[in-house]
């Protein structure tokens, strides 16, 4: 498992905002209905908990990639840091400790793996881009010691819990 650094934590929150704000429809519109609103956040919601799910201990192909884009994303986060704001490299910005996922959890990522792929392929191009966005954010933030970080831990329970349930081992 890769840890993230101030810099990965840096590019997750950038990603997460630019989000938020080409979704943002205005209070009004919001108010006016805000399912319909909540709803175009849905694909970028449910990429991020993928995403995030990928970091939490899975190996293989998956794992690797997922490694590759924690990485990638620490240092062009470490390198705007340093050269955009001068800030120091390499800080972690890891949480402490981390739920693993179960062998049926696991297997349940895999299984998202292949719903995300098709999701990907299926969508429009602003879609897909949401959806890639969605998970390459939950990457850089599913570890982080922050807010998101925390979200892993009860994204790991219901991924193992679902696996084990789906897969029938109690």
């Amino acid at each position: 498992m890769n840890y993230v650094t101030y810099g990965g934590v840096t590019v997750g929150l950038c990603l997460l905002g630019y989000q938020l704000v080409t979704w943002w429809p205005g209070r009004k519109q919001l108010m006016k209905d805000p399912l319909k609103h909540a709803a175009r956040l849905a694909p970028f919601l449910a990429s991020w908990c993928y995403g995030c799910l990928t970091t939490l201990g899975v190996a293989g192909i998956i794992g690797t990639a997922s490694s590759a884009v924690l990485g990638l994303s620490n240092w062009l986060g470490d390198v705007a840091l340093v050269w955009g704001v001068g800030g120091s490299t390499g800080q972690l910005a890891a949480a402490k400790t981390f739920i693993p996922l179960s062998g049926p959890g696991a297997a349940l990522v895999l299984i998202a793996t292949a719903v995300f792929i098709a999701a990907v392929k299926k969508a429009s191009q602003a879609t897909a881009s949401i959806l890639k966005c969605g998970a390459w954010c939950g990457i850089t933030l599913g570890t982080s010691a922050g807010v998101a970080g925390f979200a892993a831990v009860p994204l790991a329970m219901a991924a193992n819990h679902v696996g084990d349930t789906l897969y029938g081992a109690f």
